[in-house]
C-alpha cells in the first residue's frame, strides 16, 4: 500500500482504458501515453492493462507502508526514493516506510508509477481508468490528494526477482520536443482542398495552452474546408484529428467524446500517439507525415515487440 503524501500535479489512477461503452457515449479514458504506462506495469511484472498513477505536469510524493517494488516511465519526470535517485524505465524495491516521490523536471508532460501487484481500485464499467468529467473511476472519479491510501494486489512474482530491471534505451520511443509524428489521411480528405491538405503535411503546429486530456488543440496554418465545416456526428477514437470551422487542428485524447461533427483530416497511428502527448502545451509543437494503415500496423507490431523483449535483469 502507497500513502499520498502531497500532489501538486495532475494525477489519477488509470488502467487501458473503458472498452464498449462508446456506443453509450462513455469515453474510454486510459492513459495519455500508452507506451510508458505499459512499459511501467512490464517493467515490475504486471500486466499490461493493471492500474497506474499517471501525473501530468507537477509532482506526486508518497511513502511506503509495506515493502514494495515499483517502476516509473514517461517524459520529464524525475523518481527519487528514500536518499537515492533513479532513473526511469527501471524498477526499484521499496522497504516500509520509504518516501518515493516523481517530480516533474524536463521536457515532457506525463509519467507513469506502477507497483507490482497493480493499484487496487473499484471496476466502473469495467474499468478502473478515472474519468474526470463523469466523476467516476479511480478513487471516486476524481484527482489523487494527499491522504489517500492506495492499495495493491499480490505481486506475480517475489519482489527480489522484480526489481533492479531496466527496459534497454532501444526498445524506447524517442520523445521529442518537436516530434514528426505519423498519420493516416481520411475519413473525410476530400472535405479540403489539396492546398490545405499538402499545408497540414509540411507545416508545423504549436500545441495551443488549451489542450487537455480531452484534445490537444493546435495552431498554426488555417485549413479551409470544401462544402463546409459540418458533418453529420459519427463515431471518434483518441488520434482522430478533426477540423473546425476555424480551420484550426484538433487531435482526440484519451479522454476524447465518442461522436463529434467537424471532418476529420486525418487519424495519429496508435503507436506515435505518446510522442504528441508528451508535448507539453503553449511550448512544443508538431508535424505531420503520411503513412499507411499496413505501415502503421507494422509500426505498432514492431514497438509492442520491442518492449516486450527489451526488459533487462540486473
Amino acid at each position: 500500500m502507497l500513502e499520498v503524501l502531497d500532489v501538486s500535479g495532475f494525477a489519477t489512477i488509470q488502467d487501458l482504458g473503458r472498452a464498449g461503452f462508446r456506443r453509450f457515449g462513455v469515453p474510454a479514458s486510459g492513459p495519455m501515453d500508452r507506451f510508458a504506462f505499459q512499459a511501467a506495469n512490464l517493467l515490475v511484472g504486471n500486466s499490461l492493462d493493471a492500474a497506474a498513477i499517471e501525473i501530468g505536469a507537477g509532482e506526486i510524493q508518497l511513502t511506503a507502508t509495506q515493502d514494495c517494488v515499483i517502476a516509473a516511465a514517461g517524459a520529464g519526470f524525475s523518481l527519487s526514493v528514500y536518499v537515492w535517485d533513479f532513473p526511469l524505465w527501471d524498477s526499484c524495491f521499496v522497504r516500509a516506510g520509504w518516501k518515493i516521490r516523481l517530480k516533474k523536471s524536463g521536457a515532457g508532460m506525463w509519467g507513469y508509477l506502477a507497483v507490482a501487484g497493480g493499484f487496487d481500485a473499484p471496476k466502473i464499467l469495467g474499468s478502473q481508468s478515472t474519468y474526470l468529467r463523469g466523476n467516476f473511476g479511480g478513487l471516486g472519479g476524481r484527482l489523487l490528494q494527499a491522504g489517500d491510501f492506495l492499495r495493491s494486489g499480490k505481486p506475480s512474482r517475489p519482489l527480489t526477482e522484480l526489481s533492479a530491471r531496466s527496459l534497454a534505451e532501444e526498445a524506447r520511443l524517442d520523445y521529442s520536443e518537436n516530434p514528426i509524428v505519423d498519420v493516416i489521411l481520411g475519413p473525410q480528405k476530400n472535405r479540403f482542398d489539396e492546398k490545405s491538405i499538402q499545408m497540414f503535411l509540411n507545416e508545423t503546429y504549436k500545441i495551443g495552452h488549451s489542450s487537455d486530456r480531452m484534445g490537444y488543440r493546435l495552431e498554426g496554418p488555417r485549413l479551409k474546408h470544401v462544402g463546409g465545416a459540418d458533418i453529420t456526428s459519427e463515431g471518434m477514437m483518441a488520434g482522430a484529428i478533426q477540423i473546425p470551422a476555424g480551420g484550426q487542428p484538433i487531435v482526440m485524447m484519451a479522454d476524447c467524446a465518442t461522436a463529434g461533427g467537424y471532418p476529420k483530416i486525418a487519424s495519429v497511428i496508435t503507436a506515435e500517439l505518446p510522442l504528441l502527448a508528451q508535448c507539453a502545451p503553449g511550448k512544443d509543437s508538431v508535424r505531420f507525415r503520411e503513412t499507411t494503415v499496413e505501415a502503421a500496423q507494422e509500426n505498432y507490431r514492431a514497438l509492442m515487440q520491442k518492449m516486450k523483449s527489451g526488459i533487462v535483469e540486473s
